[in-house]
């Protein structure tokens, strides 16, 4: 999706958010603030890039389809995470202990799913409050009690997990 943020009446930030609740749509934001400030500010709302006017149309075009391939790669790669006994499939959203099956919640799945399409990456609390609920300003101890509820069905010993490691003060990952 191509977004101007100059759109009279329209705070473009916030329809960033709602176009990322609808799911994993490509969205690059045009805008004449060329500042830092605006840049980063469109990023964290959810923007996968940011062009600044005026600009050549091979350059939008080539960051287009950046854009795409990115979110095509995110989608299509490493459909089910393995690690030891635990097991996460992507597609059929399954996931599995051994040969247990475990029922999560929607917002554990969710979790999940994106600690394992970035598995063995740090993903930041802001990071998984945007993904998960679709707003960075919920509470973080929602994100810390879904976890811990997350840990309780997929890990052997939930007090000292081996697949979603805490990295303090900065977010989770899971190996």
């Amino acid at each position: 999706m191509l977004l101007d943020l100059g759109l009279p009446d329209v705070d473009g930030l916030g329809l960033i958010g709602r176009i990322r609740a609808l799911g994993p749509v490509p969205i690059v934001v045009l805008s004449s603030r060329g500042d830092e400030a605006a840049k980063v500010a469109a990023l964290d709302s959810g923007a996968d890039d940011y062009v600044t006017k005026p600009f050549g149309a091979e350059e939008l075009m080539a960051r287009l389809r950046a854009a795409l391939r990115h979110r095509l790669q995110e989608q299509g790669a490493g459909r089910v995470f393995t690690s030891d006994d635990l097991s996460v499939d992507l597609v059929r959203r399954l996931v599995r202990r051994g040969t247990e099956d475990i029922k999560l919640s929607p917002k554990e799945y969710d979790i999940l799913e994106q600690l394992a399409i970035h598995a063995g990456k740090v993903l930041t609390h802001k990071h998984l409050l945007r993904e998960v609920w679709r707003d960075e300003s919920v509470d973080p101890q929602y994100l810390r009690v879904y976890v811990r509820q997350l840990r309780q069905k997929i890990e052997a010993d939930p007090a000292t997990p081996r697949h979603v490691l805490t990295e303090p003060g900065v977010g989770y990952r899971l190996v």
